[in-house]
């Protein structure tokens, strides 16, 4: 009997579905939900996909619908779908002293998609270790809000939330209207923004930037201009968008009533950068997101497409994509041969990569949205605002989601999986090396652009 090998990229997206799957059933269980009834299958399998897609579009409002049963589960979901399953299962071997073998290097080194197989045991534990710290860290602090305002459920609060907030999932369990109530509190919203910004930045930068803190002499600190090209472009892309995100949030929302009109200035600012921030994939909302002006949601549409950077816990086309294909495009404006980011030559390989993120992500979203617009009665603004939230995995909505019939339902839950996985699988494949060149190629004919 011939055996099934399946390859990389197939194991990577079959985990993924088969962690969405075990979920669903896990809270399809009566013991799931808060009042002791098995919520439908249809809604089970939607928080089970969102969850496991750090996505944070949720159907049923989830501090009130699941049990401290189902709240573990949906946990457990975002920390596996943040760090993602080869990266978990690696951990689990490397605990119990089992050697990796070729197959799971290289299932490590596509999940990731890194260029090199060397070291790849060191970054599975320091990714392990750091985000354990980090989540440790944020749940402490959270817990300096939530302890004296909720008792004993609070620990368990902050936990939730910090992993939530790491891992960009955005799902919480303090209230069905997420961190309105704590619009205005800088703690929640410094803590959470940071959290956010560190599993958007990507592991890699993490790295890269102790590396360089650890190399330079106390005489001699100018860190940045050590960093790799990619460190410098996800750190100079994040800071940027996260300003100007925030500045232009501030100027169209600075008199709307609905948002933060009656507020003074100091909390305008911070729940402008806070909705900023949360576009970065994170989901969580500080405003309710249905009474921001068009302009607004226009800006922050764009900020959920772009996302986090790669090789993170965010999701997006990525901040080094976008700054790739934004340099190639003025590159070719300008006739040059080639772009150049930093004083550094961008290959051909990365603008061809770029683009492909770029169509696969704009293809998901046109796709997603014409169907939800063919099945519900949504406005344009709120199926574009609810489809690309998911194919970026961000989980911000205009409170359309819970308004989704079956057919809507479906469609967002294959929107999130391809939104996760899809760029996955997509560098995966552009990773691989074409082992079959043809000798001959086909001959080349110039056509009209533009």
């Amino acid at each position: 009997m011939k055996r099934i090998r399946f390859t990389t990229t197939q194991i990577i997206l079959l985990s993924f579905l088969l962690v969405i799957l075990i979920g669903s059933v896990l809270l399809a269980l009566p013991i799931s939900s808060t009042n002791g009834i098995a919520v439908p299958y249809i809604d089970a399998l939607f928080t089970a996909t969102t969850s496991t897609c750090v996505t944070g579009l949720v159907t049923l409002p989830t501090s009130s619908t699941w049990s401290v049963f189902g709240q573990i589960v949906i946990l457990i979901l975002i920390q596996v779908g943040g760090l993602g399953v080869i990266t978990i299962m690696t951990g689990l071997m490397l605990l119990l002293n089992r050697k990796l073998g070729i197959s799971d290097r290289l299932l490590i080194q596509e999940a990731f998609n890194l260029n090199t197989m060397s070291g790849l045991v060191k970054f599975v534990k320091n990714v392990l270790f750091g985000t354990l710290i980090i989540e440790g860290i944020g749940a402490v602090l959270y817990m300096l809000v939530f302890v004296p305002e909720f008792g004993a459920k609070g620990i368990w609060i902050s936990v939730f939330n910090s992993v939530s907030a790491f891992c960009n999932a955005g799902i919480d369990i303090i209230a069905d209207n997420s961190l309105c109530n704590y619009a205005a509190n800088p703690l929640i919203n410094i803590v959470t923004s940071a959290l956010v910004i560190l599993g958007g930045l990507g592991y890699i930068v993490w790295w890269d930037v102790l590396r360089v803190v650890k190399s330079r002499s106390p005489q001699n600190r100018k860190i940045f201009r050590h960093l790799t090209l990619h460190s410098k472009i996800a750190i100079t892309v994040t800071a940027g968008l996260i300003l100007a995100g925030a500045i232009l949030i501030f100027i169209f929302e600075y008199a709307n009533p609905l948002t933060i009109g009656e507020m003074d200035l100091f909390d305008k600012i911070q729940v402008s950068f806070f909705q900023s921030v949360t576009t970065r994939t994170a989901g969580f909302a500080s405003v309710p997101q249905e009474n921001l002006t068009n302009a607004s949601a226009a800006v922050s549409v764009i900020l959920m497409l772009i996302g986090g950077s790669p090789v993170g816990t965010a999701g997006g086309m990525k901040t080094v994509t976008i700054a790739v294909l934004i340099c190639s495009a003025f590159a070719t404006i300008r006739n040059k041969n080639s772009a150049t980011l930093f004083g550094r030559r961008i290959s051909d390989d990365s603008v061809k990569k770029a683009v492909a993120v770029v169509v696969m992500f704009l293809t998901i979203c046109a796709g997603s949205t014409v169907l939800i617009l063919a099945t519900s009665n949504a406005s344009v603004i709120d199926a574009v605002y609810e489809t690309v939230s998911a194919t970026a995995t961000v989980g911000l909505s205009r409170n359309f989601t819970a308004t989704l019939n079956a057919f809507g339902k479906l469609i967002i839950i294959v929107t999130m999986y391809f939104g996760r996985v899809g760029p996955i699988s997509l560098a995966v494949a552009l990773g691989r090396k074409n082992e079959s060149q043809n000798l001959i190629s086909e001959p080349t004919e110039d056509i009209s652009i533009g």
